[in-house]
């Protein structure tokens, strides 16, 4: 599964940091980044609940295997 946030709609929350560290960090400029090209699926879940969460709707999903 692949991950994305955009970076034009994202309000630095850090919902998403709080959730997934593993996966997501807060760049420089305050506002989250992904930190993986790939999800690892024993944090799809943790992933998709940041999402869900996400006050400004700026995570998106892509690429989710069968």
């Amino acid at each position: 599964m692949k991950v994305r946030v955009d970076p034009q709609i994202c309000a630095g929350f850090g919902v998403c940091l709080g959730l997934s560290p593993e996966v997501f960090e807060l760049h420089e400029d305050g506002y989250a980044i992904v930190r993986v090209s790939e999800v690892p699926k024993e944090l799809e879940d943790a992933v998709r609940t940041a999402v869900r969460q996400c006050p400004s709707g700026a995570i998106s999903l892509g690429g989710d295997s069968p």
